[in-house]
């Protein structure tokens, strides 16, 4: 019989055991098609959605809120008692053993025990009644985890930031590679028109030195920006934890007027809502609570705590012509007690312990104070390059108007031999000039729209 139940619990053990590691295996497999399908192409938003996912900051944030929330079962684990059991068996063996007599009710019978054993049951339960700790304790574990949460949101918002702002610059460097290759086809243009005056003897040998100079200029500056793109493409693979070889067609809207004059929001109302759903703030007051309650439990090492135990148990051993049944009901023993400590000298280590305590509440305090005062500076600059990048805008289209009308006719001039090649190219750098001003101007304007919109709690949308 004892062996038909050793074998049924291992058995059961086997079993578990094969269900545990499918579990795990499942949870893993699952793990692994939770990995975000890549889209054909990349916007802003399908960017912004596959980073949240795989970043690897984020997902490290995560791990640790997660282990966070584990404190929070354990603390309150800590409420329930604990009960422990215990069987021990030894077994002896005296091969030189002599003959022992024993009297009976039937006469003298002489035993020779070579072999004994025997076997110890016992059952313990420990439970703490009160502890002044134990329910700060908690709620701090609980804080902590919210905190927990709050850094994942606040790393998010980080990424979300950094992918704007690598976005933009893409779109901002893809416009000026087009600027730049259009100025390359008219110094282009240029040379071979100077070409054909140097062949009719209009202008001279240095004249057209000079276009041919520009033209070089001109093809070292395009490179110079398709290699600023290329690294922008490159940096926003890193944040989306994309390989950088890997092929990554990023849409390209075109952005007009309409999504860099936009109507700015008041600082004041977008630094009243960041006050309210912004995670750093959110985190710096949560920390504050927790600070106070650390100091609660510090002083609970003031108060006393109680605590029971209980315990049963019971003994066997062979040798004795009791049965085993009977030994077991005779030497059962129960045990149950109520212990109480009170603290009457630590030494000091409560009252500096308290002291530190408030010490690290007064630190969280000022760290609000920071962190307010850090959110309200990156508003108010998030809405003065805005407002200033819309004016400039403004300004830049009416100069690129009169560069690009005024370089119209000095190349009408210069055609007909009324303006000589320094006076051409001249104005051609004020007219890239006017072009560079302008984007620069356009992207900054909507960068900072963007982000400004995101502090007040709107999606940012790129169309």
């Amino acid at each position: 019989m004892k062996v038909k139940r050793l074998t049924w619990m291992m058995a059961c053990l086997l079993c578990g055991s094969t269900l545990m590691a499918q579990e795990v295996s499942t949870q893993a497999a699952g793990n692994e098609t939770s990995r975000p399908v890549r889209p054909s192409q990349w916007d802003l938003k399908s960017c912004i959605e596959y980073a949240l996912q795989q970043n690897i900051t984020i997902r490290r944030n995560r791990l640790s809120a997660a282990s966070s929330e584990i404190d929070v079962k354990t603390a309150k684990a800590d409420f329930l008692p604990s009960i422990t059991g215990s069987l021990s068996g030894s077994l002896r063996n005296s091969p030189w053993a002599q003959s022992s007599m024993s009297f009976t009710g039937e006469g003298i019978s002489t035993t020779k025990n070579t072999t004994s054993y025997s076997a110890n049951a016992n059952l313990n339960l420990n439970w703490t009644l009160f502890n002044g700790k134990r329910l700060n304790t908690l709620k701090q574990n609980e804080i902590n985890a919210e905190v927990s949460e709050l850094t994942v949101e606040e790393s998010e918002n980080t990424v979300i930031q950094n992918i704007v702002q690598m976005y933009v610059q893409i779109l901002y460097s893809a416009e000026a590679v087009k600027v730049n290759e259009a100025n390359l086809e008219l110094s282009k243009a240029n040379l071979e028109r100077g070409q054909q005056m140097f062949d009719a003897g209009s202008i001279s040998k240095v004249d057209l030195a000079q276009l041919q100079t520009q033209v070089s200029q001109d093809e070292y500056s395009l490179v110079n920006v398709q290699a600023q793109l290329i690294d922008y493409k490159l940096q926003l693979k890193q944040l989306l934890e994309i390989d950088g070889e890997e092929e990554m067609d990023l849409y390209m809207p075109e952005l007009g007027d309409e999504s860099v004059l936009t109507l700015l929001p008041s600082r004041d109302d977008v630094y009243n809502i960041a006050l309210l759903n912004r995670p750093e703030i959110l985190s710096a007051q949560k920390n504050i609570d927790a600070a106070d309650l650390n100091v609660k439990i510090q002083k609970a090492g003031y108060l006393p705590s109680v605590s029971m135990s209980a315990s049963a148990g019971t003994n066997t051993m062979s040798g004795i012509n009791t049965g085993f049944g009977k030994q077991v009901k005779q030497n059962e023993s129960n045990n149950v007690s109520l212990n109480v400590s009170i603290p009457i000298f630590d030494k000091r280590q409560t009252k500096s312990n308290i002291q530190k305590a408030k010490i690290q509440k007064n630190q969280q305090e000022l760290a609000l104070q920071d962190a307010q005062k850090t959110l309200y500076r990156n508003i108010e600059n998030l809405w003065q390059n805005a407002n200033t990048a819309q004016k400039q805008y403004v300004a830049a289209n009416a100069n690129l108007e009169s560069a690009q009308t005024s370089y119209n006719m000095t190349q009408e001039q210069f055609n007909l031999g009324m303006k000589n090649t320094v006076e051409l190219l001249q104005e051609r750098n004020n007219l890239l000039s006017a072009h560079q001003q302008r984007l620069q101007a356009k992207y900054t304007a909507i960068m900072n729209e963007q982000l400004l919109k995101f502090y007040a709690g709107e999606t940012i949308t790129l169309e």
